[in-house]
């Protein structure tokens, strides 16, 4: 069949994009789905600074690419071999598919997925098949899903179904935003009742970072960023005190309002020196998590001697360490009942044609979580 999508050739395009257009939407040919593979139709893709990356060239992928992994639609047709799905379903994607038999899926840490991480690297379906082509050829896959495009081949190990009593736009939030920042808080962190949380990087996964810190019940959080808009809007959202990230006695004066730092740290802006400034206001004993994705050349430095003197604990967290299966339907019962309230988190809404001057407001983190209507 026939599709639009939006297609990264070249990385390291110059901003303004709306200007150097590193995306073009074009018509592409999107092949049935083969065994194991289910065919979507985008009702909602959200933009993430894990699409941005790619254009940048700070997560470089092999192009031609068809991007976009954040999105929620419904199951238009069925592969061989897929049998718990039907027509008309609705589903969230999720950017890393879990093959189920490598040592992480066994573990039940399905973000870690071996052959998911491989294809995803080498732009396939988990299959390691291409169902994209395009007028020179065949066109990679972003993480498996390629989102921003009418339609999309996945794998049925990268979509969750859901209720249909959600809106597009607000289950598409759930395939990475939500799952990445509440996630880090209950999978990866554990953070408990009672304590104080930081969070450095008030963009999407951030922001769901701090509501994951308010659902388990921590008595003081708080949001960090450069951004008044974000202070302003983490400050509604229920952060106790707001800093900006560029002053510059910033870690001084947090270490000093938490009487030696915070329990638990959050490094949300894909930085080094916001895991820097995550680590030096986390208190001895505390923990820093780090969900954000810098440059793969970039090195993060720490002394030896206050990791284990002070008995520090640094993680990473990837896809929240969920098990989307299990944690998608469980937080979207909380935001129905109103304990996470994801959907102030959504900004504009953006017609696919228009992506490239969307890619421009996030980059100049001018907006939270925009959603591309295909």
């Amino acid at each position: 069949m026939k599709i639009r999508a939006a297609v990264l050739h070249e990385i390291g395009a110059p901003a303004p994009y709306a200007l150097s257009r590193p995306l073009r939407v074009e018509e592409l040919t999107l092949d049935p789905p083969g065994p194991g593979e289910v065919l979507v139709r985008i009702r909602a893709a959200g933009l993430c600074h894990s699409d941005l990356s790619v254009i940048s060239g700070d997560r470089p992928r092999p192009v031609p690419m068809a991007l976009g992994h954040e999105a929620a639609g419904e199951v238009e047709a069925l592969g061989a071999g897929v049998g718990d799905l039907a027509v008309g379903d609705q589903v969230v994607m999720v950017f890393v598919p879990s093959c189920g038999h490598c040592m992480p899926c066994m573990e039940g840490r399905p973000a870690l997925c071996e052959p998911g991480a491989a294809s995803n690297g080498a732009g396939t379906l988990l299959s390691g098949e291409r169902r994209l082509t395009g007028a020179g050829g065949a066109v990679h896959h972003h993480l498996g899903v390629s989102a921003f495009a009418e339609y999309a081949v996945v794998s049925r190990r990268s979509i969750v179904r859901i209720e249909e009593d959600l809106s597009h736009e607000e289950a598409a939030l759930f395939g990475c935003a939500v799952i990445t920042g509440v996630g880090a808080v209950v999978n990866t962190a554990r953070v408990e009742p009672g304590s104080s949380v930081a969070v450095v990087g008030l963009g999407g996964v951030g922001l769901n970072c701090l509501l994951g810190a308010r659902l388990v019940g921590a008595r003081q959080v708080i949001a960090i960023d450069p951004i008044p808009a974000k202070r302003e809007l983490a400050s509604q959202l229920g952060a106790d005190m707001v800093y900006d990230s560029e002053e510059a006695d910033c870690v001084e004066v947090l270490r000093e309002v938490t009487r030696g730092g915070v329990d638990y740290a959050f490094e949300m802006a894909g930085s080094v020196q916001a895991m820097d400034m995550a680590y030096r206001i986390t208190r001895r004993g505390g923990t820093t998590v780090s969900a954000g994705l810098s440059h793969p050349a970039r090195d993060f430095a720490l002394k030896h001697i206050s990791l284990v003197a002070e008995e520090r604990t640094v993680k990473g967290s990837y896809l929240g360490g969920c098990v989307p299966a299990r944690d998608i339907p469980r937080l979207i019962a909380l935001y129905r009942q109103g304990r996470l309230p994801v959907d102030r988190l959504l900004s504009e809404r953006v017609a696919l044609d228009d992506i490239n001057i969307a890619f421009d407001r996030l980059a100049a983190g001018a907006t939270v979580r925009q959603i591309v209507l295909p």
